[in-house]
């Protein structure tokens, strides 16, 4: 792999860029390999990266229905922190945040990522002693995050309107070091750098079933032909459910969109991200001037990747009384993703009851920000059979009444 450089750009610019390579191979399936990841999307792509990386596996292959990122990992609002209640929670998603630091380093590949501060607006006395709460929860954990007044608000925002009458502003939960990331550049660094260890990255690849003998997986049933391997570990968030019944077991989640939409752009005027989850919404100023704007999911169950009229006129109302300057602004485009949302708002990355196989899923609306992190914990448990991030993360929670509950922390009701 050529390493990406100041100088490899502008030599490249004398020659018309002609001299780029790929930055990942077109690879058609083997017969057989030690891993199979079904998922290439920010997740199973940094799942097969630590495989390679940390243990040594590289006989892998990562099969993607459709193209590589363009599931959730293309359909985000690429926020990323750490600031959450539950110690599990905290220690996975501050690993993540952490990695995001050094990502563009570790992968020779820029992902843009920006640690320009993440505040979660305080907007009712619930609210105030919530945050509080988490506060003092993430100093426990060695998570650098602080409740800030209203006026410390304002400065950080001065578009923001802290005196409304129906939601004012009473402070924030602000973390100073989370920010945002390109979401396709994460996918394309990680694939490129998989590709590089020899990994088979396939496309227009659907699984179609999941073979087993004996209660043990032996290979999946794919759109190209069958293939063998020793492991399997499936990574396809809204979709989890549907792979689940072919390998013979069931999820304890439900599939519903999230959507989101970008304004036309303008200059800057604001440099942190902002989440709102009394009026159910969140924000942040792309690099090309766009106001990212996301909400909460569907109220119903479905898999629809598209936008709708009502769910954005809801979420723009509720935000212009704390950022009048929106209602100015026309709206660019919208998108929808399937996110996968468990009963207590946390991930399921655990072994299965079909031996070998391993599913990663139930992100909801939080797995951007989670994806080093969890490909860390993922392909350690692949590898090891045990991981410390993933411990408390598996499907016995839920029979053994053991929740991680993180559904204030989670940013958006949902």
């Amino acid at each position: 792999m050529k390493r990406y450089s100041a100088f490899a750009i502008a030599r490249e610019a004398l020659r018309d860029h002609t001299g780029w390579d790929r930055a990942w191979r077109k690879a058609q399936p083997k017969k057989r390999y030690d891993v199979i990841i079904v998922g290439a999307g920010g997740h199973g792509l940094a799942t097969a990266y630590y495989l390679g990386k940390n243990f040594g596996i590289t006989n892998v292959a990562i099969l993607e229905k459709g193209w590589l990122g363009g599931g959730n990992t293309g359909r985000n609002t690429t926020i990323i922190r750490s600031n959450y209640l539950q110690d599990p929670s905290a220690a996975i998603y501050e690993k993540a945040r952490s990695l995001y630091e050094t990502m563009s380093q570790d992968l020779n590949y820029n992902v843009m990522f920006s640690p320009r501060g993440v505040m979660m607006l305080a907007q009712t006395e619930h609210e105030v002693r919530g945050y509080q709460r988490t506060a003092h929860a993430n100093a426990l954990q060695g998570v650098s995050t602080e409740f800030i007044s209203p006026a410390r608000v304002k400065e950080l925002v001065p578009i923001m309107n802290i005196n409304g009458p129906r939601y004012p502003v009473l402070g924030a939960l602000w973390q100073a070091r989370g920010g945002t990331a390109r979401h396709d550049a994460v996918a394309w660094g990680y694939a490129r750098a998989c590709s590089d260890m020899g990994m088979d990255i396939i496309q227009q690849c659907a699984v179609t079933g999941v073979s087993q003998e004996g209660g043990k997986v032996t290979g999946v049933q794919t759109t190209k032909g069958d293939i063998a391997c020793e492991k399997l570990g499936m990574v396809v968030a809204g979709h989890s459910g549907a792979l689940a019944d072919m390998g013979g077991f069931r999820l304890p989640l439900e599939s519903v969109a999230l959507q989101a939409l970008v304004s036309e752009p303008i200059k800057p005027c604001m440099d942190v991200v902002v989440m709102a989850n009394t009026v159910h919404g969140y924000m942040s100023q792309s690099d090309k001037g766009e106001m990212v704007i996301g909400g909460g999911t569907d109220a119903f169950n479905n898999y629809t990747q598209r936008g709708s009229f009502h769910h954005a006129e809801e979420t723009v109302r509720a935000l212009i009384e704390t950022f009048p300057m929106l209602s100015r602004l026309k709206m660019l485009r919208q998108w929808g993703g399937i996110v996968d949302v468990t009963g207590d708002r946390s991930p399921i990355i655990s072994k299965t009851p079909l031996e070998g196989c391993f599913i990663n899923c139930g992100w909801g609306t939080g797995g951007f920000k989670a994806i080093p992190g969890s490909g860390w914990g993922f392909a350690e448990l692949m590898a090891r059979g045990q991981s410390p991030l993933t411990d408390q993360f598996g499907l016995n929670r839920f029979s053994e009444g053991r929740f991680i509950d993180e559904s204030v922390a989670a940013g958006v009701a949902h």
